[in-house]
């Protein structure tokens, strides 16, 4: 049991670990689990504000289900297209301007 949640912690926040590891760019893979991190905070803070109403309620599901899809889908892509998270850059690989 010890092993499956350091296991799912490790997946989910170490960046060498999870789908995120495939972006080449270390700040990028920063910055994209503070977003997910954020988001995650604030699916639950609707959820669990959200349960004294029913319409409430429902809202802070589809805000916690939303989340998952979004996280599951930044990470495959991550692992599919490590590009898309790619920094744009003004210079070319030969280093002059485009």
């Amino acid at each position: 049991m010890r092993r499956l949640v350091v296991f799912a912690w490790n997946y989910v926040f170490n960046h060498n670990v999870n789908p995120l590891r495939h972006v080449q760019d270390i700040p990028t893979r920063h910055m994209i689990l503070q977003v997910l991190g954020w988001m995650w905070a604030a699916s639950f803070a609707i959820a669990i504000g959200s349960y004294t109403f029913l319409a409430a309620s429902l809202i802070g599901h589809i805000a916690l289900i939303a989340a998952a899809a979004i996280t599951v889908a930044t990470y495959t892509a991550a692992e599919k297209k490590p590009s898309l998270f790619a920094p744009a850059s003004a210079r070319r690989a030969d280093g002059e301007h485009e």
